[in-house]
């Protein structure tokens, strides 16, 4: 049985959600998973000798990771280096399919050229457009966005552009991590 720490920060919510159906995924598989927001590892620790593997989520808010992804990432690179990890982020312009790979979201591949840590494996989902739970600021920022991306604009609309049956399948894929490959035959399979 693994123990899966999920170091995670949300803005609004949905990362938080996106999380909680990974931890569960995870303890349906029969094994554990700890969901911890970062700011309370950065300001009171955490014991890291109890984790066997561990996944990072944030979203991005305004084409930007929270000061505290950072903090997290470079205070504790080594301890993140020391095991099996994953890194996700949730962006609504992962909605279209060829910014929903980590070689094709640049906001990604601005967080690998920034990080201290750079993650062994990555994954980005697709967010959420909330205009009713925002306020005028942020639905005005954000229909500015998606006027220029072709998304939804109407104010009165929640759209969920997250594939959970993807977030599932990602959550089993961080439990085999570390994972020695499999040979069958001539063929080698992670």
């Amino acid at each position: 049985m693994k123990h899966v720490l999920l170091a995670y920060y949300s803005h609004a919510g949905h990362t938080s959600r996106i999380a909680r159906t990974i931890a569960k995924t995870i303890e349906e598989a029969g094994h554990k998973c700890e969901m911890v927001e970062m700011m309370e590892i950065v300001r009171e620790g955490i014991d890291w000798d109890q984790y066997d593997t561990v996944i990072v989520g944030t979203p991005i808010v305004y084409g930007t990771y929270n000061k505290i992804v950072w903090e997290f990432c470079s205070a504790f690179k080594d301890k993140l280096d020391a095991l099996p990890n994953s890194f996700f982020n949730v962006t609504v312009v992962a909605r279209s399919p060829e910014k929903a790979t980590p070689f094709g979201n640049r906001y990604l591949q601005k967080f690998i050229r920034r990080s201290a840590w750079k993650p062994k494996d990555l994954k980005c989902f697709a967010g959420k457009v909330d205009y009713p739970n925002w306020n005028w600021f942020e639905t005005l920022m954000i229909q500015i966005i998606m006027r220029m991306t072709d998304g939804p604009t109407d104010r009165t609309q929640s759209v969920d552009f997250t594939d959970y049956e993807d977030v599932k399948r990602y959550a089993l894929h961080c439990l085999t991590l570390g994972e020695p490959l499999q040979e069958i035959g001539d063929i080698r399979i992670d």
